[in-house]
């Protein structure tokens, strides 16, 4: 019997590593051709290698910083003329940007927010006509667990991109489901990756209780059931369930401040 993704192709952002890296194993796995997209080309093409030899899939690699305004064009572009179309498209690119709103330069607000959030909807309305024509297409947009919760100090914009994330693909999913277009908020919690050390709060997390973590395979095999159930937002794992649950029955004010409480263990607000 055939693999269910044969014939079709699935682009994963921030590929090099992480859950992005955990979606490219399980794509692969389930027979899809793959798209790698990230800054690191070095990485891309150590895993496109490995993947195409396991899984007998046809994988290519396109070197490009989400930060950069040209980048979604361009990959799109160098799409077209390697002749592929995206049936599959996994919005996985992000980091966080910690400390005070007022202590980076715009800069780098406007750098985060391109990856986080423009290059997300820019990246899914160039690729969204091709799904329409073929009326079949599956859209991850990975946020987070922190969507759901009042946002805490440190890391100003990372919630909100991702509140955001989720809003948008819950519009998205309701526009096109009916059409064979099944779009996802996947919402991880705490996720074995290299996002800690990247950000420099690796001590801070690693004090966090064991139960609350999950495996990034876990995450991307959670949130591939999702989109393809037809889930608009899909939260991992009972815990972070729980957690987001409890914010929307407690009190505003007392959610709040449970989160700034929280907040203070795994956030870096100088």
């Amino acid at each position: 019997m055939g693999r269910e993704g044969e014939g079709r192709t699935a682009l994963v952002t921030g590929a090099s590593a992480g859950i992005g890296r955990a979606f490219a194993e399980l794509l692969a796995g389930r027979g899809y051709g793959l798209v790698l997209t990230a800054r690191r080309v070095e990485r891309l093409e150590e895993l496109a290698v490995a993947l195409g030899q396991r899984h007998r899939v046809p994988v290519h690699v396109i070197a490009a910083d989400l930060a950069d305004p040209a980048a979604p064009a361009a990959i799109v572009s160098d799409l077209q003329a390697r002749g592929l179309h995206v049936d599959v498209l996994v919005n996985n690119a992000g980091y966080g940007l910690p400390g005070r709103f007022d202590r980076p330069a715009w800069a780098e607000h406007e750098r985060f927010l391109r990856v986080m959030v423009t290059a997300v909807c820019e990246l899914t309305h160039r690729l969204l006509p091709g799904m329409i024509e073929r009326r079949w297409g599956r859209i991850i947009n990975v946020a987070s667990l922190a969507g759901h919760l009042p946002a805490p100090a440190g890391h100003t914009l990372y919630a909100a991109t991702k509140s955001f994330l989720i809003r948008f693909s819950e519009a998205l999913h309701a526009e096109r489901a009916h059409e064979g277009i099944h779009t996802t908020a996947l919402c991880p919690g705490f996720t074995y990756s290299e996002f800690h050390d990247v950000t420099g709060t690796r001590a801070q997390v690693s004090r966090m209780p064991a139960v609350l973590w999950m495996d990034a395979p876990v995450v991307a095999a959670h949130g591939y059931d999702a989109v393809m159930r037809g889930e608009p937002v899909y939260i991992t794992g009972r815990v972070n369930r729980g957690i987001a649950w409890l914010s929307r029955v407690l009190p505003q004010g007392m959610a709040r401040t449970l989160a700034a409480r929280t907040g203070k263990g795994f956030r870096n607000t100088d």
